[in-house]
């Protein structure tokens, strides 16, 4: 799936492009374009202001149809988060041609870091789903850390370290790090000069900390 240019989209969700044409698609390509259209709403506004009407109008469909995709706004909203997820899983999978465990691990966190940085708003809504009280939202969040667990285990041998219950409380633990760091050095509010995105330390003092977590994490579990 390509993203839809955000250009596309006016300020109230609707679409410049006129008149709209209703194009005859499967199934599955008009709810894979519908959530297009969520996920290019949602990189400049929170994921509850996205509306029915709005993406209906801007995919030139009727309110009639997309419920015909989507049993409710929260089912839409679900699978809006749902492929934003997928999409930082896409980004962030770890590249095994680069060898060195901490060079690839490195570059899985940059990746991280830089998605992030770009979908911040969207982002945010998917990590707020850890605490909602959709059920489905919370499922999208907890598969999207348990595959990013099980990426970190499939690496633990190479450094030396069985995979004990305690390993994996541990590399949960470091994964919520990374997430809770990442958000705040985005979110503050006063950034130092020199700095491209804000916070209190630049992006590569970011990447050192939370890539260094790691492996001293990993030491204590066996020390």
């Amino acid at each position: 799936m390509s993203v839809i240019n955000d250009k596309s989209i006016d300020a109230e969700g609707g679409d410049r492009r006129t008149p709209h044409k209703r194009t005859r698609m499967s199934p599955e390509a008009r709810r894979d374009q519908l959530i297009e259209y969520g996920l290019a709403m949602v990189g400049d506004r929170p994921l509850e202001e996205i509306t029915i009407d709005a993406i209906a109008d801007a995919a030139g469909v009727s309110r009639a149809l997309l419920f015909h995709y989507f049993a409710s706004k929260q089912e839409f909203h679900v699978a809006i988060a749902q492929a934003q997820a997928d999409r930082m899983l896409a980004r962030t999978e770890p590249d095994a041609s680069l060898g060195d465990p901490i060079a690839i691990l490195t570059a899985s966190m940059a990746a991280f870091v830089d998605y992030v940085s770009e979908n911040r708003t969207a982002y945010t809504a998917l990590i707020r789903g850890a605490s909602s009280s959709d059920a489905a939202m919370r499922e999208v969040f907890d598969r999207t850390r348990e595959v990013m667990v099980a990426r970190v285990l499939d690496h633990a041998p190479v450094f030396g370290v069985e995979v004990t219950p305690v390993v994996v409380m541990s590399v949960h633990g470091w994964i919520a790090f990374v997430e809770e760091t990442t958000i705040r050095w985005l979110t503050a509010e006063t950034p130092d000069a020199g700095t491209s995105t804000g916070g209190t330390l630049t992006r590569d003092e970011l990447l050192a900390l939370i890539t260094a977590a790691l492996p001293a994490l990993a030491a204590a579990t066996i020390g």
